[in-house]
Parts: structure tokens; C-alpha cells; sequence
């Protein structure tokens, strides 16, 4: 199968269908008349061609628009046909023409500044809080752009000539503060706005819907959803996927094939998965609110399956006493993760800036999974409870 035969049996599909109906059949729809009910995992690096001047055509086109090459695959930098059905999924769950995958999160947003630095547009207008490594690949200037940190009511005000790209995170890192993003999007005027929607994912809300130009995910978190995939996306117009794929070429952040085959199916239970630990996250964030050991609780408008939460004792107690719960980083598997900002996602981010975001030294964060609600609460009301157990021979 080529890496367009996908979409092109996907563009001949007009009617609409609920999204969990996408969900499971998005990327899909061509296997049935090859015969197939799973699909393929192409692991191929290269591809043989006989025809070098067919060749030459079809990389110079790339190298003009960045449009996939027709016909067979080329080269694994190019595309990859089990990859492809991802991106096809993707965005047609975020409601975009195309989506362009790469090996994590951060390479995806990486592409998109490189994509508006090219164009010597290398200011980014930004609202805290952000992921903090995305804050810290803004802050740090290390791809050579210059940010401007400011709230929203402010974003018109800070646009110049070179913005390049307004970046905002809603419901965001880690404090779930949520951004009126078709306000945002009026305010950037002809700037992309790009919308970091790991935590919504399009089960939530769809950017794209309200604006947004540009829609990020890592992947890692809830499109994978068994803590299995490494990988990050951006859903956008073709124009601009174009221009994502000549710099993942030169760059080389290409996702792995089987890791675009687990993506895939993770998308299949995305909408079941994400509802069902939303509502256990709205049940605990409820009991936390009424816990008099906990100081204040997160919890968005829009629902999710995230709940932060400060707590008036030592939170670094909290997380070393769970017992069901797993102290880790990321969020969105089936289990759920409790981690300290401050300590670990954040704590790139300089002190000041990120307890002016809000991010509070007793504030954790928590990605619900999908456990029982009373046995996780069982694990939470002991843990705010609980000294920790020290190691033998640690004192």
C-alpha cells in the first residue's frame, strides 16, 4: 500500500460521523477492500524505485510545497505509510486537512517555530502556564526566537512585524487555567495561533473550531494512552503541513512506523477513554475540594481527566506515600500518575516565572486513569494522611 492510498480512498468519504465513530475508523478506511482488518505496519526505510527520473520529479515537488510525494513511498525521512494513517486519523478528529507527525511533543513544536523562523519570523507571543520544557525552548532563545510572555487580554497589544506564531496551552501545564480561545484567535489578527490541546484532546474541544491555525499534541499522553509511544503532532491546513514536513526531512524527528501503529490504535479508544477517566477525575476533584488537607483544587470547565491540587503539607510526602497510584511524570495511560510540578515538569522554568504562573511549590498534578474512583480515593486519603516509609538502611 502507498503512503497516499489512504487518503486518497479518505477524500472520496463526504458524509459526517460522530467522533467516536472517527475515532475507531479514521486511517482505516481502505483496509476492508485490501482484504485486511488490522492495519499494517510498514517498517521499511527505503523503497525501490527503477524509474530515477520519476524520482527526481517527485523530490523536487516536495522540495517546492512539502505535498507528500504521489505514488509509492521513497524514503523513510519522506513518509511512511503506517505513519500517514495516523496523521489521516488525527486530523480528521481535530477537524484540519492534514496532520503531521513527529518523534515527540517537543520536535513537533520545534518544527513549527523553525517552519515561521525560516520566514525570519522569530518572535512567538506566549501565555503562561506552558508545558515547562516548551516554556524553557521559548525562554532559552535555542532556536533563536524571542518571546514575549503576556495573559491574554494582552496578546493584540504584544504582536509585531516578526510575530511569527501566538502559542497558548488551554486547559494548561500544570494548573489547568483554560484561555478563551476564539477571543485569543481574533486577537492574533493574521499571526497563527497555535493551541497546545494535549489535555482536551479532541474529545474535549477542537481548536480548530475556534481559530486555531496550528493544534499540538503530545501524542505521548492521551492519543498513545498506555504510556507505550514517544511521539508528537500538529494538526493545521495543508499549506502549512507542508512546510512541517520539509523541516522534519532536514531534521530527521520522523516517528517510527510502530510507533505510528500504536498511535493509531490508540485513537480507536480515545473518545471511551478519555470520558470514563474524565469522570472519575470530576469525582475526585470534588472530594478534594471538600478535604480540609487540601488548600485549593484545579479543575477546568471543560472537564478532563487532569486534577491539580495544593495541599497544606509537604507535597513531596504525598507523592513519596501513594501506593496505587504511581509518582511519575507524563499523564493520559490507563493508570493514573502523580508528579510535583515544581520538582520535575516545571522545574526548568525560572522560580519566579513559574510561581507567577501559578505554580504553586505545594501544587501536584495528577492524570486520572482508569481505576476504580473508590480505590483510587482509598490511595489519596491515606497518602494526605500517611508518613512515608523510608528505605532500609536511608534512615
Amino acid at each position: 500500500m502507498d503512503t497516499t492510498s489512504t487518503r486518497a480512498h479518505d477524500s472520496l468519504r463526504t458524509a459526517p460521523r460522530a467522533l467516536a465513530t472517527e475515532a475507531v475508523h479514521a486511517g482505516r478506511d481502505d483496509l476492508a477492500r485490501q482484504g485486511l482488518h488490522a492495519p499494517p505496519i510498514d517498517l521499511s526505510t527505503t523503497y525501490p524505485s527503477y524509474d530515477s527520473r520519476g524520482e527526481a520529479a517527485r523530490i523536487d515537488a516536495f522540495a517546492t510545497t512539502g505535498a507528500e510525494p504521489d505514488g509509492p513511498p521513497v524514503y523513510g525521512r519522506l513518509g511512511n505509510p503506517t505513519v500517514a494513517r495516523f496523521e489521516t486519523a488525527l486530523a480528521r478528529l481535530e477537524g484540519t486537512e492534514a496532520a503531521v507527525a513527529f518523534a515527540s511533543g517537543m520536535a513537533a513544536l520545534s518544527a513549527a517555530l523553525l517552519v515561521r523562523g525560516s520566514m525570519g519570523l522569530r518572535h512567538v507571543v506566549a501565555v503562561r502556564p506552558l508545558y515547562g520544557c516548551s516554556d524553557h525552548l521559548l525562554t532559552a532563545g535555542l532556536l533563536g526566537s524571542e518571546v514575549t510572555w503576556t495573559d491574554p487580554a494582552g496578546v493584540a497589544d504584544a504582536l509585531r512585524p516578526d510575530t511569527g506564531l501566538v502559542i497558548v496551552e488551554s486547559p494548561a501545564n500544570p494548573t489547568l487555567a483554560e484561555v478563551d480561545l476564539r477571543a485569543v484567535a481574533h486577537a492574533c489578527g493574521s499571526v497563527p495561533l497555535l493551541v497546545d490541546n494535549t489535555f482536551a484532546t479532541p474529545v474535549l474541544q477542537r481548536p480548530a473550531e475556534h481559530g486555531a491555525r496550528l493544534v499540538l499534541h503530545s501524542a505521548t499522553k492521551y492519543l498513545g494512552g498506555h504510556g507505550d509511544v514517544l511521539a508528537g503532532v500538529v494538526a493545521c491546513d495543508e499549506e502549512f503541513a507542508g512546510r512541517l514536513r520539509q523541516v522534519r526531512f532536514a531534521t530527521g524527528g520522523v516517528l517510527h512506523p510502530l510507533a505510528g501503529y500504536l498511535l493509531l490504535r490508540g485513537l480507536s479508544t480515545l473518545p471511551v477513554r478519555v470520558r470514563a477517566a474524565s469522570a472519575t477525575a470530576a469525582e475526585l476533584a470534588r472530594r478534594l475540594a471538600a478535604d480540609p488537607r487540601v488548600a485549593r483544587v484545579h479543575y477546568p470547565r471543560i472537564g478532563g481527566a487532569m486534577v491539580a491540587f495544593e495541599v497544606y503539607r509537604d507535597p513531596h510526602e504525598v507523592i513519596a506515600s501513594v501506593r496505587l497510584i504511581t509518582p511519575a511524570v507524563s499523564l493520559g495511560s490507563v493508570d493514573t500518575l502523580i508528579q510535583h510540578p515544581a520538582s520535575i515538569s516545571h522545574r526548568i522554568v525560572d522560580a519566579d516565572d513559574r510561581r507567577g504562573a501559578g505554580v504553586s511549590d505545594q501544587l501536584l498534578r495528577m492524570s486520572v486513569g482508569l481505576e476504580d474512583v473508590e480505590d483510587l480515593w482509598s490511595d489519596l486519603d491515606a497518602a494526605l494522611e500517611r508518613r512515608p516509609v523510608r528505605a532500609a538502611g536511608l534512615g
